[in-house]
């Protein structure tokens, strides 16, 4: 089992924050536009191990590294927003 973390962590936080802009896209295709942006931009985490898994899962709680998420998460929905890849 070969995973990136943070695409964990980002799909968890990618609602909550889409939710502080009320007046975007929320397509499918926006969301995954959003969501490879801040993957883009954000360090893998990649896990092999359930203990690996674990590992990560306790140290992703810290504040600072949730915020730190949440403000790629925000500059990918203000990037997609200004230029989404469909008609509006």
């Amino acid at each position: 089992m070969l995973k990136n973390y943070m695409e964990y962590i980002v799909d968890n936080l990618l609602q909550k924050t889409l939710n502080e802009y009320p007046f975007i896209c929320t397509c499918s295709m926006c969301k995954t536009d959003i969501k490879a942006i801040a993957l883009n931009n954000l360090k893998p985490m990649y896990v092999a191990t359930a203990d690996g898994e674990s590992y990560l899962k306790a140290n992703s709680l810290d504040r600072q590294f949730l915020s730190d998420v949440v403000a790629e998460i925000a500059k990918a929905i203000e990037i997609v927003s200004s230029k989404p890849r469909h008609d509006l």
